[in-house]
């Protein structure tokens, strides 16, 4: 998702927060067997919800679709991010969904809770999908549809201002992240050596690679598992970047990351893909060659956040048979790489990432080796609100010097008492 997305995902998120509660079923209880889905063309109609600029272009790419099912006719609405929970929740209570929908990954838990999904077919293979990205279909061992699109997260540097530090080769794991931080500051001029959120509405999603690179999980089965030694010491070495000045605790309220990036105060970031367009805007001709993107360092393993949307067929539906072919054929490696194309959103689908109009671009295919290992958040329908308790704690350990251990005991006695919605 690009950064305006980011910021209207940022209000769907509190919409979620007040619209999480107890689900009307327990979908942990079993996975659920999907019905088999017929064979020859789409026939009928389809009516489908997608929000922000896909849901703008989506009517665009299905029109392949109608060709290759002359009988089929699908209508796409256009929702936008910020009234796209309520919207989506209201419909469920009141049985009048779409068909089928563009669905955010943080969302499934809570729309699988509620029984408003259909389970997905059999044959439709989830070896074919990053396996980060397939987990986030999933809810009590069930899948609800395939991960349509994905994103994760890279660290951005200055190659000329690394060159100047004295450093030719990225680092690769935590102590060489932090000393090439150091150098940046202390070799090549720049305030910062590098920008990390300081709390705040998302920042899980910068520490959390981290924690999973250091062998933490956010649970173990049902239960909340925050207080742990691999989660304390991550969020411990995050800390460090503040407390040791390498990273401004204060940045200015609603400040962007693209204008000191580019004069340099700060060197190295970390976000997904969408940030390099925006940066080479800003740096103007010439800025791609002034940077680059390495891999998130290792701890025990490189980890990233994988996010995105998913797509989804809703119970309701009374063309279930057209609405799964037709995410099965959004599946299709070339129909995702000519997405791609149109969106830019990169490909779910492994096997599109060896098409020529991505691996001519070293710095995407780096995002590409990065979703090998990318992890997402449990799809419990109470993650929004746990969240925003993580992100709170973040930013007392970040901005004050927060006891880190205290900290995350209260993260888990507030999770534990929020529960999963199970």
């Amino acid at each position: 998702m690009r950064t305006p997305a980011i910021a209207a995902i940022t209000v769907a998120a509190a919409l979620a927060i007040t619209g999480c509660g107890r689900p009307a079923e327990n979908p942990s209880a079993a996975p659920q067997t999907a019905a088999t889905v017929a064979g020859g063309p789409a026939t009928g109609e389809l009516t489908i919800w997608a929000m922000g600029a896909e849901g703008q272009k989506l009517p665009d790419l299905l029109k392949d679709f109608e060709a290759a099912n002359p009988g089929v006719k699908v209508t796409v609405t256009a929702i936008p991010w910020g009234a796209a929970h309520d919207k989506f929740t209201t419909a469920i209570t009141a049985q009048k969904t779409p068909d089928m929908a563009m669905i955010g990954t943080t969302w499934m838990g809570e729309f699988a809770g509620l029984g408003a999904l259909d389970p997905t077919p059999a044959s439709i293979d989830k070896g074919v999908f990053f396996p980060g990205a397939w987990g986030t279909t999933e809810v009590g061992g069930t899948s609800y549809g395939i991960p349509w699109y994905v994103e994760t997260r890279l660290v951005y540097y200055r190659t000329d201002l690394a060159k100047k530090a004295g450093i030719t080769t990225p680092p690769t794991d935590w102590d060489g992240l932090k000393a090439m931080a150091k150098a940046m500051q202390d070799k090549a001029g720049s305030k910062w050596g590098i920008n990390l959120q300081p709390g705040g509405t998302g920042s899980w999603q910068t520490v959390m690679p981290f924690a999973w690179s250091n062998g933490a999980q956010l649970n173990n089965g049902d239960a909340w598992t925050f207080d742990t030694p691999q989660m304390s010491e991550a969020v411990k070495y995050y800390q460090s970047f503040f407390t040791d000045g390498l990273t401004n605790k204060t940045p200015a309220q609603g400040a962007t990351q693209e204008p000191t990036f580019v004069d340099g105060s700060e060197p190295m970031f970390i976000s997904g893909p969408w940030m390099m367009s925006a940066v080479e805007k800003v740096g103007g001709k010439g800025f791609a060659d002034k940077y680059s993107v390495f891999p998130m360092p290792v701890k025990q393993k490189s980890a990233s956040f994988v996010g995105g949307s998913n797509f989804g067929v809703f119970k309701t539906t009374k063309n279930r048979d057209a609405a799964w072919k037709l995410v099965q054929w959004l599946a299709k490696p070339e129909v995702q790489v000519k997405w791609y194309q149109m969106s830019t959103d990169l490909p779910s689908v492994t096997s599109a990432w060896q098409d020529p109009a991505l691996t001519a671009d070293t710095k995407l295919a780096t995002f590409g080796k990065q979703l090998e290992t990318a992890v997402a958040p449990p799809s419990f329908a109470t993650w929004e609100q746990v969240a925003a308790r993580f992100d709170a704690e973040i930013e007392k350990v970040a901005k004050t010097g927060a006891d880190v251990d205290a900290s995350l005991k209260s993260v888990q006695a507030e999770a534990q008492s929020i529960g999963t919605g199970g």
